[in-house]
């Protein structure tokens, strides 16, 4: 066997054809399960990078960038991606969208597909738990999204900010009793930042906390707004547009309560079927679009390693 392997030589390993090889390493369909897993075992094994040749086979560019999302049905990060992929295209580069489902292990093998694939670059949407290992070979072509890591570029929006608008807001507006319904302290940013965020600001205003925290869905909101909210409460304060949504379909069921609903995200679903919210426009798009720019200009050598907050503004 050659010291430099080819496809031929990995398809004879293998026995299947090349072109076989060729699709497992182009993440292509057409591919049983078994056969793709088998490429790849051997493809590890021998540490086999595609030649220059085989990088060309990308039929759709020779550039490519890939963006890992968490959820394909998270609203927000659509809107993100929406307005990345224009840039992205407008530059010459393919894009890919994979799902990581917030498994560290998912974003592993997504990343070895892509090194496979020699792949420009990569956004990752982040999430706690991912190794350093596993990110540091990408570190000068990768840019963390909604996440900040020492070493890496990231664009983050402002979760401690969009809090503080809301309480002042809802403070000047006369509410003293203002709850708040949020996510798990396991998610950094979304769950424990603006949990915090919301203890410390009305700890400093001198009035009394009522939060839970759940999941991250409609039905959390819905089922967990009796445990937040008390006789005396006047307002309520979603981590998100998602658990809003589940807490004013309860609200509507107990017509004799008045509670002004507040949240981050302003999505266009939630102010089209409740206009009344009192919303904190995170900057999906701008932050799509600063992320672009950013890995773009890293692939080209022209911007160094960054971090970048977007900033909050009421609706």
């Amino acid at each position: 066997m050659p010291d430099r392997l080819t496809i031929v030589d990995i398809a004879r390993l293998c026995n299947v054809g090349k072109s076989t090889v060729s699709r497992v390493l182009n993440n292509e369909s057409g591919v049983s399960q078994k056969t793709r897993e088998k490429v790849e075992a051997v493809i590890r094994q021998h540490h086999f990078v595609p030649s220059k040749s085989a990088r060309a086979m990308r039929v759709q560019s020779d550039k490519l960038v890939a963006l890992i999302v968490s959820r394909l049905n998270s609203p927000s990060e659509n809107t993100v991606v929406s307005s990345m992929l224009p840039l992205f295209y407008q530059h010459g580069y393919d894009s890919i969208v994979m799902e990581s489902k917030f498994d560290p292990q998912l974003v592993e093998e997504h990343l070895q597909q892509l090194r496979l694939r020699h792949a420009d670059g990569v956004i990752l949407f982040g999430f706690s738990g991912l190794p350093e290992e596993v990110l540091a070979p990408w570190q000068n072509n990768l840019l963390l999204f909604a996440r900040k890591k020492e070493g890496f570029s990231s664009v983050s929006y402002d979760d401690e900010g969009a809090v503080h608008l809301l309480i002042d807001a809802l403070y000047q507006q006369g509410h003293r009793h203002i709850s708040f319904l949020g996510v798990h302290d396991s998610d950094m940013t979304t769950g424990l930042i603006r949990h915090q965020t919301y203890l410390e600001c009305c700890q400093k205003l001198g009035i009394p906390t009522h939060s839970i925290q759940g999941d991250l869905s409609y039905q959390s909101g819905y089922q967990n707004v009796t445990s937040v909210i008390t006789d005396k409460t006047t307002a309520l304060i979603c981590a998100t547009d998602t658990l809003a949504l589940g807490a004013h379909k309860f609200l509507q069921q107990q017509e004799n309560r008045m509670i002004q609903v507040a949240s981050i995200g302003n999505s266009p679903l939630l102010k089209f079927l409740f206009p009344d919210t009192l919303s904190v426009d995170f900057g999906y798009e701008e932050a799509g679009k600063q992320a672009a720019i950013q890995l773009i200009q890293q692939i080209d050598k022209k911007q160094p390693v960054r971090q970048m907050i977007i900033p909050s503004k009421l609706s």
